[in-house]
């Protein structure tokens, strides 16, 4: 049913899937906040990156392991400016692709490939456990990599199986740009002006605490969770709130750790009591 969520305003930080996931709500007739965490951005030298394409292209990778959607979407960018994206995706698509969740596994069916396999923890703890089960005996595995993450256990984890890795970085994080807005949506939230708040991954729940203690808004964002219902996509998600003696209130099925199962249950959730009042 279309306006299921009509008259509720919802506030999201998603910065990858900004646009789908701000649409899908949209289409349940949500008033969407929408507040990107960063500002993700080209990686400044894009030399190594060029290099990573062109080694894949001319000694193609035994086995793939894409970290993001963003990543692979990146690497493309930087593919058709060369004007190599057909042996680009020929070279992949000889390879054993690995996704850590469901995003990369999108962003490779955009190029026509499939991850043959997908962890069910979309975290590096979970790729090194789908790949410990793995013969990397002797392999070419290209990694890529993404910002304000260290990687070091995954790495040594693969290098211990036998690898040889060749990693790749293609995007950077602003994260200062996005300040500003998440600011805002903390006084939003406090004020009583937000019907639910939507986080997509761990990282949301951290960057959150993280502006609020540099601007001096640790209380106010406790105050404004308190008083607003927040749905988490998964148990990593909601893991990390558990850290900072939060709940989420709202989730989706065991297993169905997506956008769409998550707005049904906020559907379903927020439509026991109505709007808020001066909310809009």
């Amino acid at each position: 049913m279309a306006d299921r969520l009509n008259g509720y305003r919802i506030l999201i930080l998603e910065t990858r899937e900004e646009a789908q996931f701000s649409r899908l709500l949209a289409d349940q007739g949500a008033d969407v906040l929408q507040c990107p965490m960063f500002a993700i951005n080209d990686a400044p030298d894009p030399a190594p990156i060029e290099a990573w394409i062109r080694r894949a292209i001319e000694q193609p990778f035994d086995d793939l392991v894409l970290m993001t959607g963003e990543g692979l979407r990146r690497l493309m960018k930087v593919v058709r400016r060369l004007d190599v994206e057909r042996d680009f995706v020929a070279a992949l698509a000889g390879a054993r692709k690995f996704a850590r969740g469901p995003k990369p596994g999108r962003a490779l069916r955009e190029i026509g490939l499939e991850p043959q396999q997908t962890t069910e923890k979309p975290t590096s703890e979970g790729i090194a456990e789908m790949l410990s089960q793995i013969d990397l005996q002797r392999r070419r595995l290209g990694l890529q990599l993404y910002p304000d993450k260290d990687h070091g256990a995954l790495i040594r984890a693969i290098s211990a199986q036998g690898a040889s890795i060749d990693t790749v970085l293609p995007y950077v994080y602003d994260t200062k740009a996005a300040d500003t807005n998440i600011v805002t949506a903390i006084e939003e939230m406090a004020k009583g002006r937000v019907d639910a708040i939507a986080l997509t991954s761990s990282g949301q729940a951290r960057r959150l605490f993280d502006v609020a203690a540099a601007h001096g808004r640790e209380t106010e964002l406790r105050e404004g969770l308190a008083k607003t219902p927040i749905a988490s996509v998964g148990p990593v998600v909601s893991d990390e709130l558990q850290s900072h003696g939060l709940h989420a209130s709202i989730s989706p099925p065991e297993g169905a750790y997506f956008m769409k199962p998550l707005i049904s249950a906020m559907t379903a959730e927020l439509a026991k009591s109505p709007p808020r009042v001066g909310a809009r």
